[in-house]
């Protein structure tokens, strides 16, 4: 009996968070996003061109870019049969997220800092484009557990999301359009070729990180600190610069009781805990976010799925 398309997205959803959390990501210049962030290395370099086309070469080379690396997506799950499918396409759309690989890199940076501030900076550079040198020991593990708190949207629930809309293309998109943005989104001299880059990120994941916002949220509320989260994310939400990032962080930083700081550039929440103090609940909050997420989004499909199949018959 061949599942229906909705089985289909639910066992490869709960497989892929399965093949994550059993592997993570591998290491290897053939992964995926490897690819893309070597192939997006060598046309985003601005002195390449002239300032007077770098918006729209970077507007052209974006397209390309996301066709390249959607394509092989797309084909297969064209072309693959249903049992074949369910065998390789979890670890497809487990290339398109970083759940075990996000914990992994900011409890990094919590180990390192056990060997000295130094180790801590060391690690903390590899997450964010900061100046690290003069950070102390709070700060360090701030930028760590911001950087988690603001890819629990664009490394975890942006990609699913997608993935439950369009599947394995649309996971693809959005993992390819992210990864631009990551290395090309930025005021300095890549800013006109990074446009659409950044543009189309924040675009992407406008939905997305409500949607985040909204279950961190009904987690809060259910560990009783609601009112705490909405009111440093009506307060700080904006001080971010962007308009998907800071309410997602906002609200963690509200429901958590921590204050998350860029020296010189914001600051969100209060310090009523230290970041060592409630780094377990960031990493609670994110877990529960992305299993939350699953499943309100398997039960939405399938509820959709009996709708339409009620009013067909």
């Amino acid at each position: 009996m061949v599942p229906s398309a909705i089985a289909l997205v639910a066992i490869v959803l709960f497989a892929a968070l399965l093949v994550d959390r059993l592997i993570g990501d591998p290491h290897s210049v053939w992964h995926p996003v490897a690819l893309v962030g070597r192939f997006v290395g060598w046309w985003g370099k601005p002195e390449c061109y002239s300032p007077n086309y770098q918006r729209i070469t970077g507007v052209f080379l974006w397209l390309v870019t996301v066709i390249l690396f959607a394509a092989p997506f797309y084909c297969f799950a064209a072309l693959a049969p249903w049992y074949l499918y369910l065998i390789i396409a979890p670890f497809l759309l487990k290339c398109c997220f970083a759940w075990r690989s996000l914990e992994e890199h900011t409890l990094a940076v919590v180990n390192a800092l056990k060997d000295g501030v130094e180790n801590g900076r060391d690690k903390v550079m590899m997450l964010v484009s900061r100046r690290t040198a003069d950070l102390d020991y709070e700060h360090i593990l701030s930028a760590g557990y911001e950087s988690m708190t603001e890819n629990l949207t664009d490394s975890i629930i942006s990609p699913l999301f997608f993935f439950c809309l369009f599947g394995l293309t649309g996971a693809a998109v959005f993992r390819a359009a992210n990864t631009m943005d990551a290395m090309l989104g930025y005021r300095d001299e890549r800013e006109r070729i990074g446009w659409c880059a950044a543009r189309m990120d924040d675009i992407l994941n406008y939905i997305p990180a409500r949607i985040t916002v909204l279950l961190l949220l009904i987690h809060f509320f259910q560990r009783g600190r609601l009112s705490s989260a909405l009111r440093i994310m009506r307060r700080d939400g904006r001080n971010r610069p962007g308009f998907n990032g800071g309410i997602v962080m906002a609200a963690m930083a509200g429901g958590v009781g921590i204050c998350f700081e860029k020296p010189g550039i914001y600051t969100i929440g209060d310090s009523d805990r230290t970041l060592d103090e409630g780094g377990a609940d960031i990493l609670e909050a994110t877990r529960m976010v992305t299993l939350m997420f699953v499943l309100i989004a398997v039960g939405t499909l399938f509820l959709l799925g009996t709708l339409i199949n009620s009013t067909v018959i």
